[in-house]
C-alpha cells in the first residue's frame, strides 16, 4: 500500500480551508495550522486536515494568510518544511521580489464564495476555476511542474505570468471592480435615505454587479496597501473613461456613445472560454532547453498570446537525458504557439489527437 501524500496548509480560512478540504478528497493527509488555534481544531474536527501542525516532510506547503503577513509565512514555511511552498495571495509583486527561493513559486486561485472562514471551506471551489502561478525567470522546472500537476489535481486551469504583470492585470479585473461595487453601494445606501424603495428595487444588473461588495473589508484593506501603484494607476484610467462617457451623455454624443457600448459589448462576447471538447485538441511536445525557468516559459509564452493549456507534464527521456514539456492546446491556436515556442528557441512538435 502506498504512503499517502501530504500538504501543509498555513490559515484555514476560506481558501486555505477548501484547498486542504480539496486534496484531503483526493487521498492527501493534510496538516495546517491557523492563527486561531480554535479554528486549527473546527478544522481537525471536520475532517478537512487530518493534525495541527506543519509536516517537514509534506510534498507541499500552501500558505493561505493575508497579503500583509505573507513574507512572514512564507519563510516559516521553507525554514520548517523540505517540500515546495507556494501561496494565493492576490497581489504577487512584493511577495515574489521579497523571496528568492528555487522551492517557492507564488500562486493566487481566482476563487472565491460568498461564504466566509472555514464555514466556506468547499472542497469543490476550484473545479473550472483560474489558477494563477507567477513563478520568476529563474523557476526550478521540476518544482513548477511539479505544483502544476497539484493545481490541475483540485481541478483548476493554470495561468503563468509575471509577478508584476499579474498585479496590473488584478487590479484591472478584480481589485478596482471591488472598490467600484463598494462606490455602487455607498451611493445607492445614501440615496435610500431619501427614497425608502431604492434598495429593494436594486435587483438584476446591479445585485450582480455589486455582488463584490460583501467581502470582508479587512482583507480589502490588506490589498490596496500591497497593491496600491497598480490599483491607483486603474482607478486613475477608469475616471477618465467615465469622464468621457459622462461628456458623451451630457453633450448627447449619441454615435460616440454608441460606439463605445458596441465596442464593450464584442470585447465581453470575446471572453476566451475554456476548451471543452478534446476532439479539438493537438499535443505539442516541447523538449526543455538547458536554461533555468524553461517549463514555467512555456506558460507565460501561453498566456501572452491568449492560448489555453488544456493539459501540461513534464516527461523525462531517459536515453537522452532530456526533459520534454507537454501540452494540450485548442487546435486553433497550434500555429501560433509554435509560432511563439520558436521564436524563443523552443524547438516543439505539433501533434493533433484526432
Amino acid at each position: 500500500m502506498t504512503e499517502p501524500r501530504s500538504a501543509n496548509v498555513i490559515g484555514l480560512g476560506l481558501i486555505g480551508g477548501s484547498i486542504a478540504a480539496a486534496l484531503g478528497a483526493r487521498g492527501w493527509s493534510v496538516a495546517g495550522v491557523d492563527d486561531d488555534g480554535a479554528t486549527a481544531e473546527a478544522a481537525v474536527d471536520r475532517g478537512v486536515i487530518q493534525s495541527v501542525g506543519l509536516d517537514p516532510d509534506a510534498m507541499i506547503t500552501f500558505v493561505a494568510v493575508p497579503v500583509t503577513r505573507g513574507q512572514d509565512a512564507v519563510r516559516r514555511a521553507l525554514a520548517e518544511t523540505t517540500g515546495i511552498v507556494t501561496d494565493v495571495g492576490s497581489v504577487k509583486g512584493p511577495l515574489c521580489a521579497a523571496i528568492d527561493d528555487p522551492r517557492f513559486v507564488g500562486g493566487h486561485p481566482m476563487a472565491g464564495s460568498e461564504r466566509d472562514g472555514l464555514d466556506g471551506a468547499d472542497p469543490n471551489l476550484f473545479e473550472g476555476a483560474i489558477w494563477v502561478l507567477t513563478p520568476d525567470d529563474d523557476a526550478d522546472d521540476l518544482v513548477f511542474s511539479r505544483l502544476t500537476a497539484i493545481v490541475s489535481e483540485l481541478g483548476a486551469e493554470i495561468l503563468a505570468i509575471a509577478p508584476d504583470r499579474h498585479d496590473e492585470v488584478v487590479a484591472v479585473i478584480s481589485h478596482v471592480p471591488h472598490l467600484t461595487a463598494a462606490s455602487l453601494m455607498g451611493l445607492a445606501a445614501d440615496r435610500s435615505i431619501e427614497h425608502a424603495a431604492l434598495l429593494r428595487l436594486a435587483a438584476g444588473g446591479f445585485r450582480d454587479m455589486t455582488r463584490v461588495a460583501s467581502g470582508r473589508p479587512d482583507i480589502w484593506l490588506d490589498i490596496c496597501e500591497e497593491n496600491r501603484s497598480a490599483i491607483v494607476g486603474s482607478l486613475t484610467r477608469l475616471i477618465d473613461e467615465l469622464a468621457e462617457v459622462r461628456a458623451e451623455i451630457d453633450h448627447g454624443r449619441r454615435d460616440k456613445l454608441r460606439e463605445r457600448l458596441d465596442r464593450a459589448r464584442d470585447a465581453r462576447a470575446n471572453l476566451p472560454s475554456r476548451v471543452v471538447h478534446p476532439e479539438s485538441l493537438a499535443e505539442v511536445r516541447i523538449p526543455i532547453p538547458d536554461r533555468a525557468g524553461a517549463a514555467a516559459e512555456v506558460f507565460v509564452l501561453a498566456a501572452d498570446l491568449s492560448v489555453n493549456i488544456a493539459n501540461f507534464e513534464v516527461v523525462h527521456v531517459a536515453e537522452r537525458n532530456l526533459g520534454v514539456v507537454v501540452v494540450l492546446v485548442d487546435q486553433a491556436h497550434a500555429d501560433v504557439f509554435r509560432g511563439g515556442l520558436l521564436a524563443r528557441g523552443f524547438r516543439p512538435s505539433v501533434q493533433a489527437l484526432t
